[in-house]
């Protein structure tokens, strides 16, 4: 057998075949029974079976059994609609669970969501509890994950928030609703990556990018809601600072003389509450009930107690005051009737929310499915997100909404187990939206920014670790990625960070994989034995001979610069060299290559093989091809590559071609 690794090479067992045929030296053709013979019973290997034809004794083909179609049609409904799988078939032994999730989550998802809209989205609450509410309603139908949440983010809201501030410096008037510009481009854009099949893009995207642009958020939103807490809304306003460092001389600036005292009491007062009752909760887990104690909630609902009771807001502490619940007249409405300059100036920022919402849900979806024992797909996931969105976008005023990691894992540990968990919240969300807004009249608005410090505070925590391990382990690409996607969101902005990182990610996957996987081989000594000359050392280099192995497919990008890796093979070795030093080895007069990785190979690779090989032979070169497989074979007769070099170049094993080049 040959090897596949870069361990040594042996030559190839013969295919196993029955005994039988091993002891007469030839291989026989399996019996057939004359019955499979009849008319209408090849169509089996069809089907899959001899139900979905039936045949009559005189040979005639009877009509198709219906109930197989029906069956198939039912399965494939089954498999793109989730939700026609897991209702009808659902355990009353669930309920439980997943109504004390539901419940739990729309507890922390409530203020958040409040939050999310006015201090980040720049826009009504509301636009942050319909897209907790709406959104969720779709995906569970449709959304193959049964843990994940989706509802605003803190990192998409800010986009939306940018995209809102640039649009408004253009001394425009926005609108709650113009949100839906940029949720129903977020939901095509998803839908469309998932109908052809584009789920594995998530793969293009390192870790250490992503921990750049997650640690980059982080420090936008910390600076972003630090601004209310220290009092400093209307400063903001006259100053109109734009960029995130623009705001973080700001604070330094302004906020030790310049900040409101009583804002500042409550909002740091806050957060310290909120902490402390976090870490209070991590001495009861023991206790079900201290450790599903919605704190954010409870913060919430005294907050707006003490602030009415005591009027913080004739001392000047900014409050929520009246939410109007306005949908635009009609609660669905058509969402494409902003104009037209708005849609194309949301575009860039609908891609990077897709792009994100979908990295961030994929890996919450993963997380859970994993630990629970069930499989997702990414395409089906991103057609589920996209759907979402878009039903989201038909009610005006509206957020982008994809799954959380941290929300998704609390939903997980609570007690859902079926997307019912996110029906309930997204249910009670609702409502909320309708009948609880009136009581947060008197909610400080520095409390939500401490709600969202809060949740930012998570953001940090593998910061350290991460930079540790690259460090360690001297990935000084992914550090360099990693403070590259930081520095320009920080300096310019979030969207410009990303776009250029991920330009930066893209080129090097392409400038990796433009570079043909190839080794030089060496007898190992004593053996007949074949092995990369770098991995062992006392291989011995036939003088004149090169041995190529190829380790990949052959495609159009690969064997771009196949003839340049070539000849510096020939000439240097496996050694990286400069190309300015002297060469090192001579020129080969006989070149092998050994072909047995190569599965496949495009049109474009076999025509500059053809023209590689071409220059070799007027050079005088020998050119010998070892363990070509079937495949790359015909294309090799189909483009005159065997005609070229002849039939006689072309050998089973090394150890043949060998024996060939010797007795020459």
């Amino acid at each position: 057998m040959t090897q596949q690794g870069g361990g040594n090479i042996t030559e190839p067992l013969l295919p196993s075949r029955h005994l039988s045929d091993m002891v007469h030296g030839e291989e026989r053709t399996p019996l057939v029974n004359q019955s499979d013979i009849e008319e209408g019973r090849t169509t089996q290997a069809q089907y899959g079976s001899s139900s979905s034809m039936r045949t009559s004794t005189s040979g005639a083909k009877l009509p198709k059994d219906t109930s197989k179609r029906n069956s198939m049609f039912k399965k494939r409904v089954r498999y793109y609609v989730p939700s026609t799988a897991w209702i009808p078939d659902y355990s009353v032994s669930l309920l439980g669970g997943d109504l004390l999730a539901g419940v739990t989550l729309a507890a922390m998802l409530i203020p958040q969501s409040v939050s999310y809209g006015t201090s980040l989205a720049k826009l009504s609450p509301t636009t942050g509890l319909f897209a907790a509410a709406i959104p969720p309603i779709m995906y569970s139908l449709l959304g193959t994950s049964r843990q994940l949440n989706v509802a605003p983010e803190a990192a998409l809201s800010l986009l939306v928030g940018q995209a809102v501030s640039d649009y408004r410096r253009g001394d425009h008037h926005t609108r709650p609703e113009d949100a839906d510009a940029i949720g129903i481009a977020v939901g095509l854009f998803a839908s469309m990556l998932g109908f052809f099949r584009l789920g594995f893009l998530d793969v293009v995207l390192s870790r250490a990018l992503l921990r750049g642009f997650v640690t980059a958020i982080a420090v936008v939103i910390t600076v972003e809601q630090l601004i209310p807490m220290f009092g400093l809304v209307a400063l903001e306003n006259q100053m109109n600072p734009e960029s995130t460092l623009d705001k973080i001389v700001f604070l330094l600036e302004y906020s030790w003389s310049d900040y409101h005292k009583p804002t500042m009491l409550v909002s740091f007062g806050a957060l310290l509450v909120l902490i402390f009752m976090r870490i209070f909760k991590g001495y009861f887990r023991r206790t079900w009930w201290i450790e599903r104690l919605p704190e954010v909630l409870l913060v919430v609902v005294l907050s707006t107690i003490i602030s009415g009771y005591l009027r913080w807001d004739e001392k000047g502490v900014g409050i929520l005051g009246k939410i109007p619940i306005s949908t635009g007249g009609h609660f669905f409405s058509f969402p494409l009737k902003q104009s037209i300059s708005y849609i194309r100036g949301t575009t860039s920022t609908a891609v990077l929310i897709t792009i994100m919402g979908f990295l961030d849900s994929t890996v919450a979806a993963k997380q859970n499915a994993d630990r629970f024992g069930y499989s997702i797909s990414p395409n089906r996931e991103l057609v589920a997100l996209g759907a979402a969105n878009l039903f989201g976008s038909f009610v005006p005023g509206t957020l982008p909404a994809f799954g959380s990691i941290v929300r998704s894992k609390i939903n997980g540990d609570v007690g859902a187990r079926t997307q019912l968990a996110s029906l309930v919240t997204a249910g009670i969300t609702l409502l909320a939206t309708f009948f609880l807004l009136p009581y947060l009249y008197y909610l400080p608005r520095c409390v939500l920014a401490s709600i969202i410090c809060l949740f930012v505070i998570s953001l940090f925590s593998e910061v350290p670790h991460d930079l540790i391990y690259y460090w360690r382990i001297g990935a000084w690409t992914d550090l360099a990625m990693m403070f590259l996607t930081f520095s320009l969101s920080v300096i310019w902005n979030v969207e410009i960070g990303i776009i250029v990182s991920l330009i930066i990610s893209l080129l090097l996957v392409i400038k990796r994989s433009s570079h043909t996987r190839m080794i030089i081989l060496g007898r190992i000594p004593g053996t007949h034995q074949w092995g990369p000359i770098a991995d062992n050392p006392g291989a011995e280099d036939v003088p004149g001979i090169l041995i190529i192995r190829i380790r990949e497919s052959l495609d159009f990008a690969n064997t771009a610069q196949l003839k340049e890796r070539l000849r510096r093979l020939e000439l240097y070795g496996p050694e990286r060299t400069h190309p300015s030093e002297e060469p090192r080895r001579q020129p080969a007069s006989t070149l092998v290559f050994h072909m047995a990785d190569v599965e496949t190979c495009d049109a474009s690779a076999v025509q500059i093989f053809h023209e590689l090989l071409e220059t070799y032979q007027n050079r005088g070169v020998e050119l010998f091809v070892t363990h070509l497989r079937s495949g790359p074979r015909k294309m090799f007769e189909r483009a005159g590559i065997e005609e070229l070099l002849g039939s006689e170049a072309f050998f089973a094993t090394l150890g043949d071609a060998m024996t060939s080049i010797g007795q020459q």
